[in-house]
């Protein structure tokens, strides 16, 4: 027992925590969890930082900028940064026994694998003759790097700063970064880093284990309560708004179809705003600003989706359930964009884009709008809370891609909310496997109607 304990002050830990007052207390709950396991050890207690109180980047969860502060502070008494998000659950002494492992002087990247099984949009087509090869860790197994590692990265940085870019799936473009084409080192898996629910009869061996389920505090957010605005145009009407009927629309008590043209059957509403071949900026705000002057109901939440977005608005009503709708809430897939030089962070488009009352207000009362009526939405928006000082809250379970577009074991420990995309699929099929409301006990195991593995 005691060489494994005595390492522990040698670990540091970092929590991809969020600022979302919801999300913050989950955070602190499992530095405390840390915190209590190391104190039980009679030992020194090790540092357990949260990313987002290092908020001098705007970018600190794309942790890369992080690494210079990291090698400075850490790099000659750490010998591991160990990575993990609030729902990962980590055993203290078994993280030791694993890492204790490894030899800390040289260079490790360690975590649990994943690849893509094809070449996929969201990682640019990345080694498409054969994706399986390159491994990318699961961030909510772990994750984590030796301080010469670390100290590694730092200089490079110092040498050659991050290029102002996109950031879209973090895992993989670190993992990338990295191996540096072959000079820097590959993923190690570990098989003691997991993903399983801590209460699988699996995880005897695991060091950490993670909570997957949808969250859910008290009773679901009311039907009622949720605006649901779909972002369509003519040419759409015929073969996008169908699906959108056949599938999901049920779910939601308030939606309006907006378009540029008004079309009873379905019905859409006519903005008064062009239609544009990308971006729709206009169409957006034009949305947001008749959330406000119309819904006399003060509903406190709207979702904007695009009108091949599939979302289960029954899933969203437990998950809002988590947040203070007096709070401003921006919540979605978070990307990023120039984060290695300033930039910003937004919720992508296509998996849904969910505000609250509060943050819509906040929003129109600035004077921050659309630089042109074809800009990116999503951007722009998050280019004006960012200037509002209004944080954006991400969550993995919003997809901006298929399913198919992502790993199957990092989909396994999630119950989705959205996908998006009719490309290539049969969206009814992906809507009740993936995402329709008697779908939740298949997903944990149980087999319901279509079978995952065929999507």
């Amino acid at each position: 027992m005691g060489k494994i304990s005595g390492e522990l002050k040698e670990i540091v830990f970092i929590i991809q925590s969020q600022s979302n007052s919801f999300h913050s207390k989950r955070a602190e709950d499992l530095k405390r969890d840390i915190l209590k396991q190391a104190a039980d050890l009679g030992k020194e207690l090790p540092m357990v930082l949260l990313i987002h109180q290092m908020d001098r980047h705007e970018g600190a969860w794309t942790i890369l900028p992080l690494m210079r502060d990291f090698s400075v502070t850490y790099g000659r008494n750490s010998s591991w940064i160990f990575f993990c998000e609030e729902d990962t659950r980590i055993q203290v002494v078994k993280l030791l026994e694993t890492l204790g492992r490894f030899d800390q002087s040289k260079e490790w990247f360690l975590g649990k694998a994943l690849y893509d099984e094809e070449s996929t949009i969201i990682h640019h087509y990345a080694f498409a003759e054969n994706p399986a090869v390159f491994k990318f860790p699961d961030f909510a197994a772990g994750w984590a790097l030796s301080i010469p590692l670390v100290n590694k990265l730092a200089n490079k940085l110092k040498s050659e700063p991050l290029k102002s870019d996109f950031t879209i799936d973090l895992k993989h473009e670190i993992a990338l970064y990295i191996w540096q084409k072959g000079d820097g080192p590959h993923l190690t898996p570990v098989p003691e880093f997991c993903t399983d629910d801590v209460n699988s009869h699996k995880v005897n061996h695991c060091a950490t284990t993670f909570s997957n389920f949808l969250p859910l505090c008290g009773e679901p957010v009311k039907k009622e309560d949720v605006f649901v605005a779909v972002k369509t145009c003519r040419k759409f009407h015929g073969d996008r708004i169908p699906i959108v009927k056949q599938t999901w629309e049920r779910e939601a008590a308030l939606i309006e179809y907006y378009s540029d043209y008004a079309e009873i059957s379905i019905p859409t509403i006519d903005l008064g705003v062009p239609n544009t071949d990308r971006g729709h900026c206009g169409k957006t705000f034009a949305i947001l600003e008749r959330f406000l002057n119309l819904s006399s109901a003060r509903t406190p939440w709207l979702v904007i989706v695009d009108d091949d977005t599939l979302i289960s608005i029954f899933r969203l009503r437990k998950l809002l359930s988590c947040y203070d709708p007096n709070e401003p809430v921006f919540l979605g897939e978070r990307y990023g964009y120039g984060l290695g030089t300033g930039g910003y962070s937004y919720i992508t488009g296509g998996g849904g884009m969910v505000f609250s009352r509060i943050a819509v207000q906040k929003l129109l009362a600035s004077k921050c709008r659309c630089y042109s009526m074809d800009a990116p939405d999503d951007m722009v928006l998050g280019m004006c809370f960012s200037g509002l000082g209004i944080p954006i809250t991400h969550s993995p379970l919003f997809h901006q891609a298929r399913p198919m577009d992502y790993p199957k074991d990092y989909l396994s420990h999630q119950i989705p909310v959205s996908f998006h995309k009719h490309w290539n699929i049969d969206p009814v099929k992906v809507y009740f496997t993936w995402l329709a409301p008697n779908t939740e006990d298949s997903l944990n195991g149980k087999k319901g109607g279509y079978n995952r593995e065929d999507l």
